[in-house]
């Protein structure tokens, strides 16, 4: 039987994902990563597949377990965002969104945590954001989907601590990765309701994206949760961040939306 530690990584094709396989394999790990397109990293195993298509993703997930017989890890890291306002947002864009940010995760669990359990052992890790504590206007559905993530896996950890699972989320601040460019854009600037007001707001926005972190310092807190026996329901990357969720913990809920209002939805 094998003896190196699993870890399945989701959205691995670039930015987070892939740095993190990457890091994981230099570390001795067996890294299998799930994504719509696949990408070569050295040793690291790339297996097709659309995380939202739930009966190829139990197959995928079942089809690891089969070969190597143990599954420590599982980072649920596939995502993507949506720009616009709530009134205008079309319902089937919203529901796409939380398919892949919220429920393609919540069906990894649900597939994983057999086979953890079966080893009373376990790992999962699943990428929050800081927009899911800070709620940023414009950005309603991609915080609704981060914040219900978090929600999900506070819930888990009471759940699957008799099993020996540990549940962890990962909370990121801004981060040079492919996923500004990625975002779609549910608005036309020339709608008199709230174009341009959005427009300013998304450009401020996928700046101070493309000037954040590297993806490999999330990658390493990933890393440091998964070394961790008994990691923290949650970890935010990056010192200013970390600032901010505790400023928007102990400041009046008010003032906190109030200022952010002011610099995304003036």
């Amino acid at each position: 039987m094998n003896e190196k530690s699993v870890i399945i990584i989701t959205g691995a094709s670039r930015g987070i994902g892939r740095t993190t396989a990457g890091l994981f394999q230099e570390k001795g790990y067996i890294v299998y990563a799930i994504s719509r397109n696949v990408c070569e990293v050295e040793g690291v195993n790339f297996i097709k597949c659309d995380v939202t298509d739930g009966i190829r993703l139990k197959q995928v997930i079942d089809g690891i377990f089969d070969v190597e017989k143990r599954i420590d890890i599982l980072v649920n890291n596939a995502g993507g965002g949506i720009s616009g306002s709530v009134e205008k947002t079309a319902t089937p864009d919203a529901k796409k969104l939380f398919d892949l940010n919220f429920f393609a995760s919540f069906e990894a669990i649900k597939y994983v945590v057999p086979h953890m359990r079966s080893r009373k052992s376990g790992k999962i890790i699943n990428i929050g954001s800081v927009a899911g504590a800070m709620h940023v206007p414009f950005q309603a559905f991609y915080s609704a989907s981060k914040a219900a993530m978090e929600a999900l896996s506070n819930c888990l950890r009471g759940e699957l601590a008799p099993f020996g699972i540990k549940v962890t989320t990962i909370m990121p601040g801004d981060t040079q990765t492919a996923f500004t460019d990625a975002r779609e854009k549910d608005f036309e600037k020339d709608d008199p309701d709230y174009g341009e007001r959005i427009y300013k707001s998304i450009t401020m926005m996928e700046k101070d994206e493309r000037n954040g972190m590297p993806p490999f310092k999330v990658a390493q807190t990933i890393y440091r949760a998964a070394k961790c026996k008994n990691p923290k329901p949650t970890y935010t990357v990056g010192f200013s961040y970390n600032f901010f969720v505790f400023l928007n913990k102990v400041l009046p809920k008010q003032f906190v939306q109030f200022i952010l209002n002011i610099m995304y939805a003036t």
